[in-house]
């Protein structure tokens, strides 16, 4: 198995330029010029000293463009985070309420470099993203790896038409017998590292691999490839290419996550700080997600009596369960207490059905409102956070 990489064509006398190679550390190519040599390295590839660079500012990347850049500012915003960018030409912004902290506007697959590199201390990107560049390298810690937004999959994708007709699985497509070392299968794909590891690891093997970036799907019609791997989401770009996604072709879940540098997190001043203000930030957010808060009057001889009573109605338990507190009144100069108030936590999903119990028990006066933030008394991806650093 291996990568072909399409070649720019130099005419003569210069010498054609080798192919690229690809390893976990770095990428590097050699071009010639005018009969002069110059050899261009990456510049965002791991440092190997095991130190971070010599900086005070904690630096966070979020993605640039497209809806993942606006989701992520969106997601900052609700959780009282809003980057303040001066000049949207800008590519470097701040948090206010976050000290010590500059925002990056990065491309995506830049974040991750930058992150091994250790030029980012965090960043939001997608967890194909950080999988597909980050290429299993240790120093990169996943904070949070479900940010609810930017859902899709890695998927290899196949012509309905054809010889392809009848293959529905992963399998099938790799045991027909027109694969050959001479004739490969041949697959275009923007993943050229998360593609032939999946390969590999599934034992499909007369498999070449051409990169192409933009309208994948378009690459079968034309000849050039006679499968893909790429990002579904919906799954409509493939139906009106009449291409489908086959059993076991699933490479990957993605969705956006927070990562972050192993080695700037325990090295570098203030990063679990800030890190763990952020991680709270979104925990709370999200979990109140569709939460509503749900507050009724209720009349009865004790706060233990009401308490029965709610409890006896499955939608109300809240989520440790319901605040009941007294409501005073004053009647002929005397301090009573008739009513009790219920405050309860309600998902959206039950949020009907809870009022209507609570009728059904004596309720009255029944007010909602959406939840904002929900904080635990720990959020449990901190403390793995922790262990994870071994802290």
């Amino acid at each position: 198995m291996f990568i072909s990489m399409l070649q720019p064509r130099l005419s003569s006398p210069v010498p054609s330029p080798p192919i690229f190679s690809f390893s976990r550390i770095s990428v590097k190519r050699t071009i010639w010029c005018c009969a002069s040599q110059f050899q261009l390295a990456v510049v965002n590839g791991p440092v190997d000293d095991g130190r971070v660079s010599e900086r005070n500012v904690i630096r966070v990347g979020l993605p640039s463009k497209g809806r993942m850049a606006s989701d992520t500012l969106d997601l900052l915003k609700d959780c009282q985070l809003s980057v303040k960018q001066v000049n949207p030409r800008q590519y470097v912004a701040q948090i206010p309420q976050l000290s010590n902290v500059e925002v990056w506007f990065q491309r995506p697959k830049d974040i991750v470099r930058k992150l091994s590199s250790g030029d980012l201390d965090l960043g939001i990107v997608g967890l194909d993203t950080v999988s597909e560049y980050g290429q299993g390298n240790k120093d990169l810690i996943l904070v949070h790896d479900a940010l609810e937004y930017g859902d899709c999959h890695l998927s290899i994708a196949i012509p309905k038409y054809g010889i392809f007709e009848n293959i529905n699985s992963l399998k099938e497509l790799g045991e027909m017998p027109q694969w050959t070392d001479k004739k490969p299968l041949r697959v275009a794909t923007g993943f050229t590292y998360l593609g032939p590891k999946f390969m590999k690891e599934n034992g499909i093997k007369h498999v070449t691999f051409s990169t192409a970036d933009g309208a994948l799907e378009a690459a079968p019609a034309m000849g050039i490839a006679d499968a893909i791997l790429d990002l579904v989401s919906s799954g409509t770009t493939l139906r009106e290419n009449n291409l489908k996604e086959i059993e076991g072709g699933v490479v990957l879940e993605s969705q956006a996550v927070l990562v972050a540098s192993r080695k700037s997190l325990i090295q570098r001043e203030g990063v679990l700080n800030t890190t763990h203000e952020i991680l709270e930030r979104l925990e709370a957010h999200l979990r109140a997600i569709g939460q509503f808060t749900v507050t009724a009057n209720m009349r009865g001889r004790s706060a233990e009596e009401v308490a029965e009573r709610v409890l006896s109605q499955p939608s109300l338990s809240g989520l440790q369960g319901p605040t009941v507190s007294p409501v005073f009144c004053k009647h002929d100069g005397m301090v009573e207490v008739d009513y009790y108030a219920i405050v309860i936590c309600v998902p959206k999903k039950a949020l009907y059905k809870s009022v209507q119990q609570l009728r059904a028990i004596g309720g009255s006066g029944v007010l909602i409102s959406p939840l904002t933030y929900i904080f635990d008394e720990e959020t449990p991806r901190w403390r793995e956070l922790l262990t994870k650093l071994g802290l």
